[in-house]
């Protein structure tokens, strides 16, 4: 058996792929009008055809649950911010944060309140972390990561 994709349940299949498109930069691989996947693993799926194909009410599909997330991760966080700030439609879970091991990440909902977290790759965190004079040991220590991969990029 394999894992081929997450897949989440929108009310406007239009209104959804163009923020998939325009503010996280993903690209479509395949649309088939009810059902959209993008190159980057994942699927959106239009609710009331999705409600047909398991047979159940389409309330019964409930928004904002808060119990998963789409996590991306962007090299350039702070141009990605600013291109948020500009965005008077994004409801945020959370402003930039830094998580205890470093990573610094944002979360906001899509528009049928997913939520999104976009993130600094590990990369970023430890080359940031060398870069203000921690060693490697602190590195580590302070990101969790493995020796191996923190020397990579001393």
């Amino acid at each position: 058996m394999r894992f081929i994709c997450p897949l989440i349940v929108v009310n406007n299949i239009e209104a959804s792929r163009n923020f998939y498109e325009k503010v996280l930069n993903q690209k479509v691989q395949c649309d088939f009008g009810e059902n959209v996947s993008f190159e980057g693993g994942f699927a959106i799926h239009l609710k009331s055809h999705f409600s047909d194909l398991i047979a159940i009410n389409k309330d019964n599909i409930i928004q904002k649950s808060n119990n998963s997330e789409l996590y991306f991760e962007e090299e350039d966080l702070d141009s990605f911010l600013q291109k948020l700030k500009g965005m008077d439609s994004i409801e945020y879970v959370h402003e930039m944060r830094e998580q205890p091991w470093g990573q610094r990440v944002i979360r906001f909902y899509d528009p049928d309140m997913h939520i999104i977290e976009v993130g600094e790759p590990m990369e970023s965190v430890v080359k940031r972390f060398l870069g203000k004079g921690l060693s490697i040991e602190e590195t580590v220590n302070r990101t969790l990561m493995p020796e191996e991969f923190v020397r990579q990029f001393s």
